[in-house]
């Protein structure tokens, strides 16, 4: 097997682009994503049980899930790595989403199609590794997930996909809670605790918001001018201005498109943090 990182990262990266599935489902055929980043991250990382204190009790450590997952198992937290990825919005579609008022079909086709290969990806990766020797699960695809109500935050799920790749060194905070990477904030993101021992990722910033102009006050906040509701302002992102607006961009979507997705994304687009780290953060 060599490498296990080497091994985790190419299948990843080989279903990423050889699976049928990674598609629009749109009349051209065009890929839902590209080629995607991998991170992984210690059971044991101390921001695992900063999470729990911050967001609520109710949010899972890697040990929580993957004892819930596997009953049997005395794997202890030092034992698991949580591997995380990010998958890249295509060019075109970025380009499609910069409009100023409402996200385009590409995009809502990505939060739709492209989110359930995002599921088909984790279901095979925690496949492929259960089948080599090492218990492996998907929080996000767990029946056991769902959303809580965070005495900080208000409404939370109890695994987060973002915070995971935080974790992972893949990248950190924006203005509008969105994560920016080395790929840029238009992505989604996925992972997988098992239990192996591998190195982590370095994360190479030292703050959550390390990469976002506008929280390290050298400018920006165009995400701001991007909502077309008012749901991000210079003190954060209004989740409940938010989800009203989803509401809207789903009934427009069967309307139009003919299948109903919430996706909206026009924060992550038409940003310099669109499609990687603006310089000055990078820097």
């Amino acid at each position: 097997m060599g490498d296990k990182r080497t091994w985790i990262e190419n299948l990843i990266g080989e279903f990423t682009e050889s699976s049928a599935d990674n598609t629009l489902r749109n009349a051209a055929g065009d890929p839902a994503w590209d080629a995607p980043l991998v991170g992984f991250s210690g059971g044991a990382d101390p921001l695992y049980e900063f999470f729990k204190k911050d967001i609520g009790e109710f949010y899972w450590t890697p040990a929580e899930i993957f004892r819930a997952t596997f009953p049997g198992n005395d794997a202890r937290a030092e034992d698991l790595t949580v591997i995380s990825w990010v998958l890249p919005q295509t060019g075109k579609t970025r380009r499609e989403n910069r409009g100023d008022l409402f996200p385009s079909e590409s995009w809502a086709r990505s939060r739709v199609y492209g989110e359930a290969f995002n599921g088909k990806l984790a279901q095979h990766l925690a496949e492929v590794l259960t089948s080599a020797g090492f218990p492996a699960l998907a929080p996000s695809f767990s029946p056991h997930w769902g959303w809580c109500d965070s005495e900080n935050y208000g409404t939370a799920s109890n695994w987060s996909e973002r915070h995971t790749a935080y974790v992972s060194g893949l990248g950190t905070f924006g203005l509008c809670d969105g994560l920016i990477t080395a790929r840029g904030k238009a992505m989604r993101c996925g992972s997988v605790v098992t239990k192996i021992r591998l190195e982590p990722t370095k994360r190479p910033y030292a703050s959550r918001s390390q990469y976002c102009s506008f929280l390290n006050e050298s400018g920006c906040g165009r995400c701001i001018e991007r909502c077309p509701v008012g749901a991000i302002t210079m003190v954060g992102h209004n989740k409940e201005k938010c989800r009203k607006f989803l509401k809207i961009v789903s009934d427009r979507s069967l309307r139009e498109f003919g299948f109903e997705s919430y996706g909206c994304g026009l924060c992550q687009t038409g940003v310099p943090c669109e499609s990687g780290i603006p310089a000055a953060e990078n820097s």
